[in-house]
């Protein structure tokens, strides 16, 4: 289903974005319509794919995680084989947090969570190392985050020139 994006659509998705905690009249105040339009507009933008859910966002360090790493992982086989179930076991690791198919010198690109240093060796040592299919990996530790809060830019509509 593919939705053409008004004004109103855009305010909506920055506004849920911001807080998807909105009830529906403060959403609708914030976008100048009455709730039920309103929350016509979320379902329609929900069904069309383009909220694809809602999540609370957690502090890593409240819940014991000091340390944040960026691990390129290197493939020895590049089968599709190898790569799902690759895939496949990195679902059952809940201290990755993210995890993208990159190009370059390395094949994938992980986002890991550990509490502290020697965490996130024991982690790489027996892990890590046991994926499958893994040649090598490269390790990046953050020093610190200075833009976390993941908002997509809302696309303004198409002005041909």
């Amino acid at each position: 289903m593919s939705v053409q994006l008004d004004r109103i659509d855009r305010q909506l998705l920055a506004a849920l974005q911001q807080n998807a905690r909105l009830t529906v009249a403060e959403l609708a105040e914030r976008v100048s319509l009455s709730p039920s339009p309103c929350w016509r507009r979320v379902k329609v933008l929900e069904e069309a794919g383009l909220i694809q859910g809602y999540q609370a966002r957690l502090s890593a360090s409240q819940l014991g995680y000091g340390v944040t790493a960026f691990v390129s992982v290197m493939m020895g086989s590049h089968t599709q084989e190898v790569a799902r179930a690759f895939e496949a076991k990195l679902e059952e690791i809940p201290e990755i947090i993210a995890c993208h198919n990159v190009s370059g010198r390395y094949d994938f690109l992980l986002e890991v969570v550990a509490a502290d240093l020697n965490a996130f060796g024991e982690f790489a040592r027996n892990t890590l190392q046991a994926l499958p299919g893994v040649k090598e990996f490269y390790s990046s530790f953050s020093l610190k985050a200075v833009k976390e809060q993941r908002q997509l830019p809302i696309p303004e509509p198409f002005k041909p020139t």
